[in-house]
């Protein structure tokens, strides 16, 4: 009988152990660089916040104009971990994120060719706009293996969708000097008809694939 109390009790402390573990992650992926503080909070259940962050700049075609572009990547995320299944887990939660592609239309052979209208490059003072995600707030869920809330050294990956929305664009443009007051009002139709031309191009990118990779260290 008391060797049976000494187990019992040997049990409860190995699960109290095991829910109060902790650690700390680093990890790169689809976004950004970043890190992980976890902790347990059951034997198979722990709270994990991070950050990621990265930038990159690219050339994208999605219409007519040819845009020289900078992606920047920002992302809090704050999730729960379940691991019913050893190492192996269900993660879901909320990831704040100001992600954001900054564009800006760069000439092609010397002109600009914007709602099927062609503008000398002279004629263009500037063009250039912003694609933003429609939830700044992104639902989250995803499978993954490990967890920072670990003992010892171990390495994990994360699979998963942000439901981040419909991104949104916005795009301005100003008239060059060269350009005619009657030609300037028409080349801002025309960037207002871009602008709906981008959107729905963009508005389609509704998930965001996730998949980070990183090492913890837990104890």
């Amino acid at each position: 009988m008391k060797s049976a109390r000494i187990a019992i009790v040997a049990a409860a402390l190995a699960g109290m152990g095991s829910a109060y573990a902790a650690g700390v992650g680093i990890r790169a992926g689809t976004t950004g660089i970043g890190g992980d503080i976890a902790f347990g909070l059951v034997p198979t259940l722990s709270a994990r916040v991070g950050y990621s962050y990265l930038k990159y700049s690219t050339d994208i075609d999605v219409t007519d104009v040819n845009y020289d572009s900078k992606l920047k990547l920002s992302n809090a995320s704050f999730l729960l971990d379940w691991s019913p299944l050893g190492p192996f887990r269900i993660t879901g939660g909320i990831i704040a994120n100001d992600n954001k592609i900054d564009v800006t239309g760069t000439p092609s052979g010397g002109s600009f060719t914007i709602n099927g209208v062609t503008y000398p490059a002279a004629a263009v003072g500037s063009l250039s706009g912003t694609i933003k995600t429609g939830n700044s707030a992104a639902p989250y869920l995803g499978i993954g293996y490990g967890n920072v809330a670990g003992a010892g050294v171990n390495f994990y990956f994360d699979l998963g969708v942000m439901f981040q929305g419909s991104p949104k664009a916005t795009l301005t443009g100003t008239c060059g000097a060269a350009l005619p007051p009657a030609q300037c009002a028409q080349f801002q139709n025309d960037v207002a008809a871009e602008q709906v031309s981008l959107q729905e191009d963009v508005k389609r990118f509704k998930y965001y694939p996730v998949a980070n990779i990183g090492v913890t260290i837990g104890f």
